[in-house]
């Protein structure tokens, strides 16, 4: 099975949010669009807070991944 993208993942859970909303859900079919919404949802926070380790680090000079870090100035 391939892995979703992130775009794709968020377009589903909007879709399973909309669904939610409208009010139009029998109850069963409601808890598992909820069921279904929170597992994507945290799918992409993960996949988010992947992004911004890799973000937050710098090659450095010699080649390896160090964390960024600002120096302020006074």
């Amino acid at each position: 099975m391939e892995e979703k993208t992130f775009e794709t993942n968020l377009r589903d859970l909007e879709t399973l949010v909309k669904d939610l909303e409208s009010g139009n859900v029998p109850l069963e079919d409601a808890i598992k669009k909820y069921t279904e919404a929170m597992e994507i949802a945290k799918v992409c926070s993960e996949k988010l807070n992947s992004a911004t380790e890799k973000v937050n680090k710098i090659l450095s000079s010699d080649g390896e991944l160090k964390d960024f870090e600002v120096k302020e100035e006074n």
